[in-house]
């Protein structure tokens, strides 16, 4: 039993799984927000367009309720919000996504540059004499004070 715990907590403490769950959290909260803005600003905005208050307006009854039947009714509306918020999330996630590229394609251009800079720096720069040289010079100097 012990040599199971130990595994555990050897597969809990990896980075993969570690990553896994902030993403999965941050995915929920994401989820949220996309959510509320489909619900508070989009659907707001199409009511307008279709002059009602949301797209389950758009549904379409087949059949009213009778009695114990329940009425059939053909989801249009419902389908148009689903697809609404799977639209403003790939367009969201989209827009994270070449932000995120974006910033590294500057980054790496900024280190590009900073590596370009530095060796630019240490070309210009005299050549340090060698050791061996040094010593020769010391010795050269030796020999002329004697």
């Amino acid at each position: 039993m012990k040599q199971f715990f130990e595994e555990f907590r050897k597969f809990i403490s990896r980075g993969n799984v570690m990553d896994m769950a902030v993403g999965v959290i941050v995915g929920g909260a994401f989820g949220a927000i996309t959510t509320s803005l489909v619900t508070n600003v989009v659907t707001p905005l199409l009511a307008v367009l279709f002059k009602s208050p949301n797209t389950d307006a758009l549904n379409i009854t087949l059949r009213a309720a009778e009695g114990e039947n329940e009425a059939i009714v053909l989801g249009l509306g419902t389908f148009v919000g689903a697809v609404i918020n799977f639209l403003v999330i790939a367009l969201v996630l989209f827009s994270v996504i070449k932000a995120m590229n974006k910033a590294k394609e500057l980054a790496d251009k900024l280190a590009k540059k900073k590596e370009e800079e530095e060796a630019a720096a240490a070309a210009e720069e005299p050549p340090k004499p060698t050791t061996e040289e040094l010593l020769t010079a010391i010795l050269e100097e030796l020999k002329a004070k004697k």
